[in-house]
């Protein structure tokens, strides 16, 4: 699991036990680590040291994690960012990915978890730059564009032109509907689109994927009484589907 090519992670964390425990583990795999023990002085390290990762902490002392998210997210939308906090409940999660996060663990957390979730989040980073240098496959759900029906959807501008004309999709919608396109034509279970799109994990009763589904077939279906394309799976979940 160590990495030929040296990568910067910065690590925003006060706890300076945890915080240490991160940068040496990082270090064994191959990572060059940096630690920031306040909101203020992530950001000012942020700026300067320019990470390919960050590890935040919400409770920090001066700017809260939350203020260190959204004001890296109003300048740099692509920086792959990983929430590490003891605030785990559902809520903070979804609060987590409205702001923009690629990923939320909550603490106390498996080390090993935690540094396949940072390879991961550097392999996706990384698939994005040769893409953007013209490498790749040419329709995949991380495209420029992607056409079903008489559906388009412009992954850079977050809009889709559909049924209803030119709308603007939230983040929220459009991971949900990358997490559909990778997996065109299998079923998905609730729980697992929770998880991949939400980064729950567990049992939960919340009808939040229903209700994102509603919205969806709303935009892109013809009839939404009556799906083509997001359709029902009696007692598993959904299936996205197209010809």
């Amino acid at each position: 699991m160590k990495q030929t090519e040296q990568k910067r992670i910065l690590i925003v964390e006060d706890d300076v036990h945890i915080a240490e425990g991160l940068k040496l583990n990082l270090t064994l795999q191959g990572y060059e680590a940096a630690i920031a023990r306040s909101g203020t002085a992530g950001l000012k390290m942020w700026k300067e040291w320019n990470p390919q990762l960050i590890v935040l902490d919400i409770m920090l002392p001066g700017l809260d994690g939350w203020s260190v998210l959204r004001h890296i997210r109003l300048e740099e939308e692509r920086l792959p960012i990983l929430i590490l906090s003891a605030k785990g409940a559902p809520d903070d999660r979804v609060k987590g990915f409205s702001f923009g996060v690629d990923d939320y663990l909550a603490k106390p957390f498996n080390l090993e978890e935690f540094l396949l979730r940072v390879q991961r989040l550097l392999t996706r980073a990384s698939w994005g730059r040769n893409r953007e240098r013209g490498g790749g496959p040419e329709e995949t759900a991380e495209s420029m564009e992607y056409s079903f029906g008489g559906n388009t959807i412009d992954w850079k501008t977050l809009t889709a032109s559909c049924r209803q004309g030119t709308i603007r999709l939230t983040e929220q919608e459009a991971r949900l509907l990358k997490v559909f396109i990778a997996n065109r034509g299998k079923p998905l279970s609730r729980k697992l689109l929770l998880e991949v799109g939400w980064g729950y994990s567990g049992v939960t009763s919340t009808r939040t994927v229903d209700n994102f589904i509603v919205r969806l077939r709303k935009y892109f279906e013809e009839d939404p009484q009556n799906p083509v394309y997001f359709r029902s799976l009696r007692s598993v979940g959904y299936l996205f589907d197209h010809p």
